[in-house]
């Protein structure tokens, strides 16, 4: 019953965030829990030939693990010059303000007060990207070179520097901290740090939002499984308790 409800919260969880930007959902995976073993296959010997079956009592399942799903999300057009889309794998990196490097999907920028590109939490994204004050225009290339036309000179274009992605060998492996952002781990391994479209990364797009990747139809029949096996594991529960207190009845 406690897997089944945390399968729900997962479940939940991807629901919640349908419409957040680069979400990637999260599916719990089982094992099953140690067996009692009262007659071990192969082993007791009924007329010089061995048991083909043994007899042996499983005594539940846990949650081993939630994966992170990091299938691509459908493409939305924006019509806002600072959203840039991935096609592809690859995280756009950003600094916490600890200084430590973290990795996000969420393509959502903004500018801050220094004029730098930030997300919409206000970290900035590496490499650094800052814009001049008089910028009318902004166009971020398919390979992540990023310019800009100034009112100074409408007929020239400023290139100001170039966005790189960082890939993982198991993103599943990264640790989600909250706001759209990842952080490397051991089991993620370090990134590897590219242009846009090379070694595996996907292009960029700009002018369009990743949106999660969570199927509404997916998760509300997972909903529902995960509902009737909590029901059915509660049932047999209290189908367990009334048998024992009929066999403790009967001793007295």
């Amino acid at each position: 019953m406690k897997a089944q409800q945390l399968y729900v919260d997962a479940i939940s969880n991807n629901l919640a965030n349908v419409n957040t930007a680069g979400f990637k959902r999260s599916q719990p995976t089982f094992q099953d829990l140690l067996y009692v073993t009262l007659k071990s296959p192969g082993l007791d010997v009924s007329g010089g030939v061995p048991n083909p079956v043994g007899i042996q009592v499983g005594s539940g399942v846990r949650v081993s693990g939630t994966t992170l799903n990091f299938k691509p999300g459908n493409l939305e057009g924006t019509n806002r010059s600072l959203d840039v889309a991935i096609k592809g794998d690859g995280f756009f990196q950003v600094t916490l303000p600890n200084g430590t490097t973290a990795y996000t999907r969420d393509g959502h920028f903004q500018v801050d007060r220094d004029r730098r590109l930030v997300t919409v939490d206000g970290l900035r994204v590496i490499p650094a990207i800052q814009f001049p004050s008089d910028t009318i225009r902004v166009s971020i290339s398919r390979d992540g070179a990023v310019s800009v036309t100034q009112a100074s000179s409408p007929d020239k274009s400023t290139p100001l520097g170039k966005l790189q992605l960082g890939r993982f060998v198991n993103p599943a492996g990264l640790l989600a901290r909250g706001g759209n952002i990842f952080l490397a781990t051991e089991a993620s391994g370090p990134a590897q740090i590219l242009n846009p479209g090379e070694g595996g990364t996907g292009e960029l797009q700009q002018s369009f939002l990743e949106r999660s990747n969570v199927e509404v139809v997916s998760e509300l029949v997972n909903l529902i499984v995960a509902q009737r096996a909590y029901e059915v594991n509660s049932r047999a529960i209290r189908s367990s308790d009334q048998m024992l207190s009929q066999t403790t009845n009967i001793v007295r």
